[in-house]
């Protein structure tokens, strides 16, 4: 028996050799033809028929090659939405000195009240496809406190009136008040900025609108461009005929994601 075994594995091991050393093979071959096509595109070459990566001749082998021999390569690192954070304006540089001087600690302690909400809602944001950035909404709103309540009576961490809450699908009651929930309440906060931005195709835009209304945003759009789109730069050419809390709201948060982003940079 033991002898039969060994055989076995000496005709196994005669079999494997070859077939990997022809799979090699044929991977360089694969390889260098798609270089050569690579190289082609390169210089202006024009490529007629050109077989998606995810279903070439390679790419099929290369599976095959990991399934006999065990080994996969390393996943692509994952690319994320981004709001952009580099525009300049004396406003945002306004708000950048003061969250690093005057309200240093205030702003510290909200990043680090940030840290426990931080995976649930960026993962809700990165599955929507949308800017990571939109996170310190919720700090400009709250400081992340789930039970904050405005003096208008705008509750949670998203700071949601009642009319807008249920429009978004939270229940609010005597007993049940969702816009408490942090889950829950990121969920229609996130759906209400998708919807923004769909109207006004901007995040700057959007942000203006959630903390003053799509009305209006609208009005000062129309008013200022004669349209009832636009881009982030317009938010500070309208910036003036919006209420004064709205004209820092969005700056605000560009500062806050600024120094949240680079918080070694800033000394935070």
């Amino acid at each position: 028996m033991k002898r039969f075994r060994h055989r076995m594995t000496r005709v196994r091991a005669r079999v494997a050799f070859p077939v990997l050393g022809i799979g090699m093979g044929i991977a360089t071959l694969f390889t260098g033809l798609e270089r050569s096509s690579f190289l082609g595109r390169a210089v202006g070459v024009e490529q007629v028929g050109d077989v998606p990566a995810a279903h070439s001749p390679l790419a099929t082998l290369t599976e095959d090659l990991a399934a006999l021999t065990g080994v996969r390569s390393a996943p692509k690192a994952a690319s994320f939405a981004t709001l952009d954070v580099d525009m300049e304006h004396a406003h945002i540089d306004r708000w950048v000195t003061r969250l690093t001087t005057s309200a240093r600690g205030d702003f510290r302690n909200s990043l680090q009240r940030m840290s426990k909400y931080e995976d649930m809602i960026t993962a809700k944001i990165d599955a929507r496809g949308m800017p990571r950035e939109l996170i310190y909404l919720a700090l400009i709103e709250s400081n992340f406190n789930p039970t904050a309540q405005s003096r208008v009576k705008a509750v949670g961490m998203w700071q949601f009136m009642s009319p807008t809450a249920r429009q978004f699908g939270l229940s609010v009651g005597r007993r049940v008040d969702e816009r408490k929930d942090p889950a829950k309440a990121t969920d229609a906060a996130l759906t209400y900025l998708t919807q923004l931005h769909t109207r006004f195709g901007s995040w700057y835009l959007a942000a203006a609108a959630y903390n003053s209304g799509q009305g209006t945003v609208s009005k000062a759009l129309r008013t200022v461009t004669g349209r009832s789109t636009g881009t982030d730069a317009d938010f500070f050419l309208i910036m003036p005929r919006l209420p004064k809390e709205t004209q820092d709201y969005v700056p605000k948060l560009i500062a806050t994601a600024r120094v949240g982003s680079e918080r070694e940079k800033y000394g935070m």
